[in-house]
């Protein structure tokens, strides 16, 4: 994990960050968790709100990682639609499992509200922007499939989403009235604080080795301390790498792929500007192979994120190619500044689901959020808590530890597949031109 937060819009414009003391000398819990970020602070929130002792390790600081660094955009359910959900774990799984993701950005505005975090939550619908016909009829297939399920999903025409982005450059999609926005490393600290007052002990600059069994316990160190623990949660996602082959569980990190996302925000718009930009407020992800996500911040900053190099980096011409296709939607962004660019890692799965492993008996993991985890990390998180503490009948299945194939060749595949999938949009984009 990164010891510090990067230079970003959030680290400029969040709330107040508390003092967690490192791990000094030997502690006793019944759940050791590692990871400051949405997984490890839901896990721990939740578990001690379940009664357990509690003692959380973050190898830096709360929110460092991908948690503190992504656009904010709270959005609910999965990449797979409901009905693929039941087709891949039948009809009565995968109808609870369409209500636990379903239900995923309600658990996060409903813990902002419960523990009043303050983090300029807004829960006024997440846009699913089409730029293609091909992907228009996937998007209303996902509108109408939500939409059995009883949620609020609404199919809005080329003309319905030109209002509500202030662009033409969509052809439709649907607005998914659960989903909304936060300021990502505000919400991260609410959680910590939310965490410590039902009486976790949360300690930062305290990397974790991998725990090892010693009797009837495990016992996870750290450079100047140990936790011993009956049960281990291990929530670092897609900073598992980072911590080398001395960290939490080193295989676990062979089963997902790390991504880069870029994000850039410009100074706060004009009134006048704001008024013609996402007028009403919602935060939007597009349909392109490389997808676009966007939105306003609380003080009507344009927030622009993308697909970026496989690399940390904060030369802003890296971040050419993401504030080139704000000014592509907006061409009116062409006279503002852009004051902030910033990265972080997604954690990528092959199946496009998030993994949940036992990884011995005790030792339990989640991770692989594919661009979805404010959502559901925070999900994932309570998931985890259930499972230690043995509440009610698991619904998320777990996930065997399968390493991805040709792991350590992941940079220089990942990079042929995005100049790949970044021609091809280019290709559609020329296509759709008069």
């Amino acid at each position: 994990m990164t010891s510090e937060h990067p230079r970003s819009l959030w680290a400029a414009t969040g709330t107040p960050a508390a003092a967690h003391a490192p791990l000094r000398g030997e502690e006793r819990a019944d759940v050791c968790v590692i990871g400051g970020g949405f997984t490890g602070l839901s896990a721990a929130l939740h578990a001690a709100e379940g009664g357990a002792s509690v003692a959380l390790l973050e190898a830096g600081l709360v929110g460092s990682g991908a948690s503190g660094r992504n656009g904010g955009q709270v959005i609910p359910g999965l990449k797979l639609d409901p009905r693929e959900l039941a087709a891949t774990f039948g009809t009565e799984r995968g109808a609870r499992l369409t209500e636990l993701v379903g239900g995923a950005a309600d658990l996060v505005f409903d813990l902002v509200r419960r523990h009043r975090i303050e983090c300029d939550a807004r829960q006024d619908g997440w846009l699913k922007a089409c730029h293609s016909r091909a992907a228009l009829r996937a998007a209303i297939l996902t509108a109408q499939d939500w939409g059995r399920c009883g949620a609020p999903v609404e199919e809005v025409d080329r003309v319905r989403i030109a209002e509500l982005t202030g662009t033409d450059a969509y052809l439709g999609g649907f607005v998914d009235h659960r989903g909304g926005v936060v300021q990502p490393l505000s919400y991260t600290r609410g959680l910590a604080r939310a965490a410590r007052q039902a009486g976790a002990r949360v300690h930062e600059r305290s990397p974790a080795r991998t725990p090892r069994r010693d009797g009837d316990a495990w016992v996870v160190s750290t450079p100047s301390g140990s936790v011993r623990a009956a049960r281990v949660i291990i929530g670092t996602n897609g900073y598992t790498d980072l911590v080398g082959a001395h960290g939490p569980w080193p295989r676990l990190a062979r089963t997902v792929i790390p991504v880069y996302s870029y994000i850039a925000a410009t100074r706060p718009l004009s009134d006048d500007l704001r008024q013609t930009i996402l007028p009403k407020g919602q935060a939007v992800s597009d349909s392109r192979r490389l997808l676009r996500y966007f939105r306003l911040d609380a003080a009507g900053r344009m927030v622009m994120g993308g697909r970026g190099a496989m690399r940390e980096s904060a030369d802003r011409s890296d971040y050419a190619t993401i504030i080139g296709s704000a000014l592509e939607l907006y061409p009116a962004l062409r006279a503002c500044e852009w004051e902030f660019v910033w990265g972080g890692k997604v954690a990528v799965t092959l199946d496009h689901l998030p993994h949940l492993h036992e990884l011995a008996p005790g030792v339990h993991a989640a991770l692989g959020y594919n661009g979805r985890g404010v959502a559901m990390a925070t999900v994932m998180g309570k998931v985890l808590a259930d499972r230690v503490l043995g509440r009610g009948a698991p619904v998320f299945p777990e996930s065997p530890l399968r390493p991805v194939p040709l792991h350590r060749w992941r940079r220089p595949f990942f990079e042929l597949i995005v100049a790949w999938k970044r021609a091809l949009d280019r290709l559609e984009g020329i296509s759709r031109r008069p």
